[in-house]
């Protein structure tokens, strides 16, 4: 999916009889600058801009947005979730226990797994929710 812009945004949201608000802007806008970001870092950087935007905004925007297919979201750790622009290609996250580094790595390198789980157990991956917990080359 391309990147939306404000004006597509404003389009989404007006098919569902909802209106573009700059919190909804800024909420997508810092998603986007952040990479990976839990709802309190978005609120942060939100309040860098606009200090009246409560958190209770930020998490129904985050769930807005996911709605339209504009940001999706992993669980990273047992706190809470960690969103990223739907517009990025799909990835595995590589999460350091020490450190709590984010790594990267390909979908495709998850990829021969997936087919075999579909093959052997009818099991469809969806690879953009996984998270691989362990230790990073500098902590290992």
């Amino acid at each position: 999916m391309p990147e939306q812009g404000s004006a597509e945004l404003a389009e989404l949201l007006r098919d569902r009889g909802l209106r573009l608000t700059p919190q909804r802007q800024l909420v997508l806008d810092a998603v986007r600058q952040l990479v990976h970001a839990t709802p309190e870092q978005v609120h942060a950087a939100v309040c860098e801009v606009a200090s009246g935007v409560n958190i209770t905004t930020v998490y129904r925007t985050l769930e807005l947005l996911e709605e339209l297919g504009l940001v999706t979201h992993v669980h990273l750790s047992h706190g809470a979730p960690t969103y990223h622009d739907a517009a990025v290609v799909q990835h595995v996250h590589l999460v350091c226990r020490n450190c709590d580094t984010v790594t990267e790595l390909e979908q495709s390198e998850l990829a021969p797994l997936a087919e075999r789980l579909l093959t052997q157990r009818g099991f469809r991956m969806d690879i953009g929710h996984v998270a691989l917990f362990g230790l990073c080359g500098s902590c290992a």
